[in-house]
Formats: C-alpha cells, sequence, structure tokens
C-alpha cells in the first residue's frame, strides 16, 4: 500500500468510527466505559485529530462486534458480496446488510418476545447526530419518539430525525422484525413520520 493509500485509509477511519456509533445509538460516554478509551480520544478519534491504532482500534471493534477491516474498510479479497455478521446489542439481534459505513447503512434488526414494554416501561431513549428509516417486516414494534408512543405493524413505515430522543420495543406476544437505514444528518428518504395530535405519529406515503 503506498503512502497516499495509507493516509486515505486512515482519513476514512473517523468518519466510519462517528457512523457506526450514531447506528448504534451509543454515546462517546457509554462507550469509553466499553472500552475504557478516554471520551476526549474517541472523539479526536472521531473528528480525525487522533491517529488511529491498532491499541485503540482493537477495543472498538470488540465493543461494536466487528472485523477491525469494518473500522479500517481495508480492501476486500474473494467473494465481494455483503457477509453479514449479526451482533446482539440491547436486548436485540442486528444484521448488517451494507459492508461499508460511509453514507447510509442498513440493519436488520430482531426484537424477540417477552420483552413487553409494559413489563419494562417507555424503551430507553437516545439522541444522536442523523437520520433513521424504519420498516417493519413483521410483528408490532413500538417506537418511543420523543413524548409521543407509535406501534407500527408489518408494512408500515416511520423517517426521523435522531437528534429527537427515540427507542424502541417489542409490542407484540412474538419477535418483530425490522429495517433500518441510518444516514448523516440532512439525508432524507421519501417516506416520513408525522406527528398528530390524535394518533402521536404515523407514516405518510411520499
Amino acid at each position: 500500500m503506498s503512502d497516499d493509500d495509507l493516509a486515505q485509509v486512515l482519513t476514512a477511519v473517523g468518519p466510519r468510527l462517528r457512523a457506526l456509533r450514531s447506528a448504534r445509538g451509543t454515546t462517546l460516554a457509554r462507550l469509553g466505559e466499553q472500552t475504557g478509551i478516554s471520551v476526549s480520544t474517541l472523539s479526536r478519534l472521531e473528528s480525525g485529530r487522533r491517529e488511529p491504532t491498532l491499541k485503540l482500534l482493537l477495543p472498538l471493534a470488540r465493543a461494536y462486534g466487528v472485523p477491525l477491516d469494518e473500522l479500517v474498510g481495508a480492501p476486500q479479497t474473494g467473494d465481494p458480496h455483503v457477509h453479514p455478521r449479526p451482533f446482539t446489542q440491547h436486548g436485540r439481534t442486528w444484521v448488517p446488510l451494507t459492508r461499508y459505513l460511509g453514507g447510509l447503512h442498513a440493519y436488520k434488526q430482531i426484537v424477540p418476545a417477552g420483552r413487553r414494554p409494559e413489563s419494562e416501561g417507555r424503551p430507553e431513549q437516545f439522541t444522536h447526530e442523523g437520520y433513521v428509516w424504519l420498516y417493519v417486516l413483521n410483528g408490532r414494534l413500538l417506537l418511543a419518539l420523543g413524548e409521543h408512543d407509535l406501534v407500527l405493524t408489518a408494512g408500515e413505515v416511520a423517517e426521523f430525525d435522531t437528534r429527537t430522543p427515540h427507542g424502541v420495543g417489542n409490542a407484540g406476544e412474538r419477535p418483530v422484525e425490522f429495517l433500518a437505514l441510518f444516514g448523516p444528518q440532512g439525508e432524507r428518504m421519501h417516506v416520513r413520520t408525522r406527528i398528530t395530535d390524535e394518533w402521536g405519529a404515523q407514516g405518510v406515503p411520499p
């Protein structure tokens, strides 16, 4: 790898780390607790003001449950197709549907049965930079969006700015499966969530 190629790889690490953290809905403080890396160092890594090293990237890869080359964007050999590596976080299974972290990033998520909001209260809410689009494949998905609670069923969608406090849970008796597409701030789809006084929120066709 030439010096120019190496410089490009290192420059791309920060945005990849920021996009991955946004996609997981976690904070720098929480990530610091998981990895033992200070919040200031994590912030400098994401902004490109700290050069990524193996000592820093290895605990981040473990915390995110991804291979190291997912963080650095190493060139692929062999089969170029996506090979999702499912992982579990916040009690639900995530299946990556996109290989790299730039631009939009897609996941299939599965929330198991038995995690009813009635017994747990509202889902824990997060805020971060970005935009998200949800599409329910089956089951009943509870979306806590700001002060509103919305139950989405198969075929329904929601889109919202992730700076709005949000969290999801299972509102049914069987597992719920949905697709989640995460994008950077300002990047939107064609279907978005509309807040109404009567229903709280509902999907609106483009």
